[in-house]
C-alpha cells in the first residue's frame, strides 16, 4: 500500500516543496504572543503552532528533537508507544506519525550520504508505561526518511568496548563530514563511542571518572559536528549537562576547551550559520521548582567564540569581568527546553520535555 511518506519519498525535492507549502508558519499575534530573547536574537512566541485537533491521530507524550529534511518536512522523534516519529508541514499540520521500536525514543540527527538523507534514531532505553519506568539497554539505529532500518548499534561490549555490566543509555549522534558516526552514552557510561559509516567500532574517549575535572563528561546529553572553521578543522561538541556546559573535543577525542553556560543543564548542541543553539531543560529556579509539574526552562544561543547572546524565555546575559551571571526562566512560556530546530529563515521551534503533552513550540525571528 502507497503511504503518504512513501508518496513524499517519491517527490523530487521541488515538487515536495511545493506540495508542502506554506513554508513558514503563520505569523504571531503582537497583540497575544509574547516576545522572548536578546539583541539581534529576539522571537515572537506562538505556542498554538500545531492546529487544534491533532492530537486525536498523532498523540505524544515528550517531545525531543527536531530535524529539517531537504524538502521542508520537519521529523520529531518522541516516546509515545505508538507515534514515536511526528513528521509536520512548516505550518505545524502534522503529516503523519509511526514507530513502536524506539519505546525511549531520545535523539534525532540527519545525515546526507552523496545526496541521500538518512535519520539517526537514539532510543536511550528509559521509558514509562502506565505507572511503570524501565531502564533497558538502549541502540542507535538508522534509518531512511521513509522509516527503513538500515542498520543498528547496540550495546558496545558486542566490539568489545564496554564491559558487560555497564549500562548503555545513548542520548544522542553526530556525524562527521568522513561518515564516521559518534555516539554519546549520556544517560549510560557517559562515553563517547566512535564508528565508521558501516558501524565498525573505533574508539571511544570521555567518561565520568578517570579523566581531569575540566574534560569530565557528567550527562553526556548531546552532540554535534562544528565546521564553523572550515570542514578541515572540524571539532566535536558535547554536553557535560551536570556541569552546565559543553567540552570540545577534537575528532579522534582530545580535550580542547569548555564553553560554559552556567544557571543552565544544556541539551544538544545545534549549530546554524556562526550561532550554538540549545534548550535548557532545567535552570536554577526556585520559583518554578515549586510550581506543579516543576515547570522549567528556556533557550540559549552562543557566538561563535562561545559567549551567550540570548537567552529566549531566560533572564538576559549579563557578563562581568568576562564571567556570566548564571542564567534563570524568566518567561514562562517554556516548558523543560529539550531541543531546538533552526530553520533556514532564522526561525526556532522548540521541543518540550514534560510539558503536559504539549507539542513543540515556534519562535518566530523578529530581529
Amino acid at each position: 500500500m502507497l503511504t503518504r511518506r512513501h508518496f513524499l519519498a517519491g517527490l523530487s525535492t521541488a515538487a515536495a516543496a511545493t506540495w508542502l507549502q506554506p513554508l513558514r508558519a503563520a505569523a504571531g499575534d503582537p497583540a497575544k504572543d509574547p516576545l522572548l530573547g536578546h539583541g539581534r536574537f529576539r522571537y515572537r512566541a506562538n505556542k498554538n503552532w500545531v492546529p487544534p485537533g491533532q492530537g486525536r491521530n498523532h498523540p505524544i507524550l515528550n517531545c525531543h528533537e527536531m530535524v529539517q529534511v531537504r524538502d521542508g518536512r520537519l521529523f520529531m522523534v518522541g516516546d509515545h508507544p505508538d507515534h514515536q516519529m511526528l513528521v509536520f508541514k512548516p505550518d505545524g499540520t502534522i503529516l503523519e506519525s509511526w514507530g513502536s521500536v524506539w519505546p525511549g525514543g531520545h535523539g534525532l540527527t540527519l545525515a546526507d550520504e552523496n545526496g541521500a538523507e538518512f535519520l539517526f534514531v537514539t532510543d536511550c532505553g528509559l521509558w514509562k508505561t502506565g505507572t511503570g519506568a524501565y531502564r533497558q539497554t538502549g541502540r542507535v539505529t538508522k534509518i531512511d526518511l521513509t522509516g527503513r532500518e538500515i542498520f543498528s548499534l547496540s550495546h558496545p561490549a558486542t566490539v568489545g568496548a564496554y564491559e558487560p555490566k555497564m549500562p548503555f543509555n545513548p542520548t544522542e549522534t553526530a556525524v562527521a563530514p568522513n561518515g564516521d558516526i559518534y555516539i554519546a552514552d549520556g544517560y549510560g557510561s557517559n562515553f563517547v563511542l566512535r564508528y565508521d559509516r558501516n558501524g565498525k567500532f573505533i574508539a571511544r574517549f570521555g567518561g565520568k571518572t578517570g579523566v581531569p575535572a575540566e574534560q569530565r563528561l557528567d550527562s553526556a546529553h548531546g552532540i554535534a559536528v562544528d565546521l564553523r572553521a572550515g570542514a578541515d578543522k572540524a571539532t566535536l561538541l558535547v554536553t557535560s549537562r551536570n556541569d552546565l556546559c559543553f567540552r570540545r573535543f577534537s575528532l579522534d577525542g582530545r580535550y580542547l576547551e569548555t564553553l560554559p553556560v552556567p544557571g543552565c543543564n544544556v541539551c544538544r548542541p545545534v549549530i546554524s550559520g556562526q550561532e550554538l543553539y540549545a534548550g535548557v531543560c532545567w535552570s536554577k529556579d526556585p520559583v518554578a521548582s515549586k510550581l506543579p509539574g516543576n515547570p522549567s526552562g528556556f533557550t540559549v544561543i552562543l557566538d561563535a567564540a562561545g559567549k551567550v547572546i540570548s537567552a529566549p524565555g531566560g533572564t538576559e546575559p549579563v557578563y562581568t569581568d568576562g564571567k556570566l551571571t548564571p542564567l534563570t526562566r524568566a518567561q514562562p512560556i517554556i516548558d523543560h527546553g529539550h531541543d531546538v530546530c533552526v530553520l533556514t529563515n532564522g526561525d526556532m521551534i522548540v521541543c518540550q520535555w514534560n510539558a503536559f503533552q504539549t507539542y513543540p513550540i515556534y519562535l518566530e525571528r523578529v530581529v
